[in-house]
């Protein structure tokens, strides 16, 4: 892998990404890790791996093993079969609006997994997962972060990989410190999401702080939020 940004250097995934960009103090440090081919897609037929690479799982697993807690929305959990995290201690947080999440699977069965959801979402009755509850119309994020330290010690790095519709809402309560993307060399046409989606009129400036190509014309970009 070439670096081009910040300077002119061979690197290897682990240099590259060890570690998050920077900390924000009294908060958790959100970053998210896409993939998207040229023309803005972000899946294939309904998944992200047919735009993937060898390096682009590197980057992804790399950053997963410094993040505290993941959040992903509950579509992407079911579509790309979620299962519980590597790095022990590790928190995946799965967003849904409804709390129609299957709970048996080995996520959650394994104690890693636990529900972000709104405080009128019916959960049923019985056992269930750590939940935590914000908004009530639709997840409130913001809220919902603030909360991480009750399910994890030291929340200090959480990681949004998708789908579109979460990364949407990060972009419109501007908790997004990082945003880390992969470009696939293809395009693939079709009517497949963006990187977000559902976002409402807004502008946040980020800045380019590393950039990177490897020897399949795969460019990884890393951004961070200026404020």
């Amino acid at each position: 892998m070439r670096q081009l940004v910040p300077t002119a250097t061979e690197t290897t995934i682990e240099q590259a990404y060890r570690a998050p960009l920077d900390r924000r103090t009294g908060a958790p440090w959100v970053g998210l890790c896409m993939v998207t081919s040229i023309d803005g897609s972000t899946v294939v037929d309904g998944q992200s791996s047919d735009l993937s690479s060898a390096n682009d799982s590197g980057v992804l697993h790399q950053l997963r093993s410094l993040a505290d807690v993941i959040i992903v929305g509950a579509g992407t959990v079911r579509g790309e079969g979620y299962g519980p995290p590597k790095k022990p201690g590790q928190r995946i947080g799965v967003v849904t609006g409804s709390g129609e999440v299957d709970t048996t699977t080995d996520l959650f069965t394994s104690g890693a997994g636990f529900l972000i959801t709104t405080t009128d979402a019916d959960l049923g009755s019985g056992d269930r997962p750590d939940v935590i509850r914000a908004g009530t119309a639709v997840v409130d994020l913001r809220a919902a972060i603030d909360q991480f330290h009750t399910i994890h010690p030291s929340p200090r790095f959480v990681q949004a990989e998708g789908g579109a519709n979460l990364n949407g809402a990060l972009l419109d309560q501007d908790l997004l410190d990082e945003i880390n993307v992969t470009t696939s060399p293809l395009t693939v046409g079709g009517s497949g999401p963006r990187l977000a989606e559902g976002a409402g009129d807004v502008t946040h400036r980020f800045e380019l702080a590393q950039l990177a190509i490897d020897d399949q014309s795969f460019v990884f970009s890393r951004w961070r939020r200026r404020r």
